[in-house]
């Protein structure tokens, strides 16, 4: 039976966090946060939104293609971020596109930008609309005038170009094992598609039930693996993109040192030089060996210490996630003093076993105890894994909608993420976190401030933090800006990236501008100029 997706919050409505669940939830954060008024606050029907009128109207060559359902637009008006949810919470949809359009093949897509630029019409790429950075929100003003730019750009409206008929496996090469895949096909059906050739792209962010390939490419999405293969663009072999200017497709190449690679200049360009509409993609033979640990420590340095052991070990473990005590606690339910590491591999090849039980003799040499074995299975299916790890692997499905229901109750909950350089993480730590708790305070709530590692690499993690605060109704929105502000400023003062995986979008723009060497920057708004003329690929991203 089809699941009704959620016009106001994260995935479908039938997934929402209710009944038991969400008692235990909310019992979980009154013994945390004792005192505060969990009250429940229900969001307002899509029908009550009121949306302004579309300001621009397609051409009769596009009507097929084109939809100003209420319910559509205002679906299409946002984003996944904290910030999307409490204001669609609050019935403050304020950038809905006028019209939504639906391509059902390359040929549209050029009409559509073709037409677009004539009629000075902003055009916002849309795949999942996951996007927690404000990456696909029309934000063009009251009166068509793009925010969050560098200049002033007056548009006569604005559409979102929803890939989501973009949606098939078109050829798969055994023999390379690639495989040319549309950009609007969603993570289960890309699986689906794959699974006959007993073949997988394994890249499995947090959103991949609601997102996809396209989406990934144009973020630089990060997913399952928590080293090597950590980035889409690992898999990536060669995209197709249309811009005004024309079509854009690259060499099938398993490597090129042919100068800078047209790959990397639309990897991350978050739709604004231009649409991607297919890419060929690395697969992997389905795993069918895995190995899963769940590693306890006493000392949160020492466990840093040993993350940082396997990540230059060689080994390449699948999972290599180190939580520390709050989240342990919050999400894993592990009460340690020094965190958990979550420690994974796995191989369609041959047996896991040895690479396992070498990572753990790095972390016993810094303090690491196992409370259960490390598990070893074979099996082409999912197999449990050790306690925490499965309770830490459930709950991460779960955030975004306790996330959801969290918002709903006044509560700040909400992730940034950033990646540094092993020597400069412990200030990091500690600068941005007392920037979060301070930032806290000053917006007059309590909290909890947590970190994780989504990947690791040889010279550095990739930490997440998570923020879980108690807020007033009607002012969660302004009191997470300030947080995300010193959080960012913290982030930026001590060398770390603004984002590792999240991109840019239209909330990271002070940074990244901050963050780019200024000769780059004038590149990238040259190639801007020469790939979309008119400036009408979602402005305001980027540049």
């Amino acid at each position: 039976m089809a699941k009704t997706r959620s016009w106001w919050g994260w995935g479908n409505v039938e997934d929402a966090v209710v009944g038991a669940e969400r008692e235990a939830l909310t019992k979980r954060v009154a013994a945390i946060l004792p005192g505060t008024d969990l009250t429940v606050h229900e969001p307002p029907s899509v029908e009550s939104l009121e949306l302004p009128e579309p300001r621009v109207a397609v051409p009769d060559s596009l009507a097929g293609l084109a939809s100003t359902d209420h319910a559509d637009r205002a679906a299409h008006a946002h984003g996944q971020a904290f910030r999307d949810v409490v204001r669609n919470l609050m019935g403050d949809v304020q950038n809905p596109p006028d019209v939504v359009v639906r391509p059902r093949n390359e040929a549209d897509i050029v009409d559509v930008l073709d037409w677009a630029s004539r009629a000075n019409v902003a055009v916002i790429p849309f795949g999942g609309g996951t996007s927690v950075v404000g990456g696909v929100e029309p934000r063009i003003g009251d009166h068509g005038r793009s925010v969050g730019t560098n200049g002033d750009h007056d548009f006569a409206g604005a559409i979102s170009l929803d890939l989501a008929a973009l949606d098939q496996v078109l050829e798969i090469d055994r023999t390379s094992r690639a495989a040319r895949i549309q950009a609007g096909v969603f993570g289960p059906a890309l699986e689906d598609q794959l699974r006959g050739a007993d073949l997988t792209l394994r890249h499995f962010p947090q959103s991949f039930e609601f997102s996809t390939l396209g989406g990934w490419l144009a973020t630089r999405a990060g997913g399952h693996f928590a080293t090597l293969y950590t980035h889409i663009d690992d898999l990536t072999e060669s995209m197709r993109v249309v811009t005004p200017s024309g079509i854009s497709e690259s060499r099938r190449l398993p490597g090129s040192g042919a100068g800078p690679s047209p790959d990397r200049m639309f990897l991350g360009s978050e739709g604004s030089l231009g649409v991607i509409t297919e890419a060929w993609m690395r697969l992997q033979d389905r795993p069918r060996w895995r190995a899963t640990a769940s590693v306890h420590f006493d000392d949160y340095g020492a466990a840093v210490a040993a993350t940082r052991a396997i990540a230059q070990s060689g080994l390449y473990p699948t999972n290599c996630r180190l939580l520390d005590p709050a989240e342990a606690f919050l999400n894993a339910g592990a009460a340690t003093s020094g965190g958990v590491l979550v420690l994974g591999f796995e191989s369609a090849d041959h047996p896991t076993r040895t690479w396992m039980e070498r990572a753990l003799e790095l972390v016993a040499d810094h303090g690491g105890t196992l409370p259960e074995p490390a598990r070893y299975t074979e099996s082409t299916g999912h197999q449990d894994g050790a306690a925490a790890a499965d309770t830490w692997r459930s709950s991460f499905l779960r955030m975004p909608y306790q996330r959801d229901a969290l918002a709903a109750q006044s509560m700040i909950t909400e992730t940034f993420e950033t990646a540094c350089t092993w020597d400069k993480f412990d200030n990091l730590k500690t600068t941005v976190t007392e920037a979060a708790n301070e930032a806290i305070r000053s917006v007059g709530a309590t909290g909890v401030v947590t970190c994780r590692f989504t990947h690791v690499y040889p010279d550095g993690p990739a930490p997440y933090f998570g923020i879980y605060a108690a807020g007033r109704w009607g002012s969660t929105l302004a009191q997470w800006d300030d947080i995300k502000s010193a959080v960012s400023e913290a982030l930026s003062a001590t060398g770390g990236t603004i984002t590792h995986h999240h991109a840019v979008g239209r909330d990271h723009r002070p940074w990244y501008d901050r963050q780019r060497p200024d000769p780059f920057a004038h590149a990238l708004r040259a190639a801007k100029s020469a790939l979309d003329p008119a400036g009408i690929l979602n402005p305001g991203v980027l540049i």
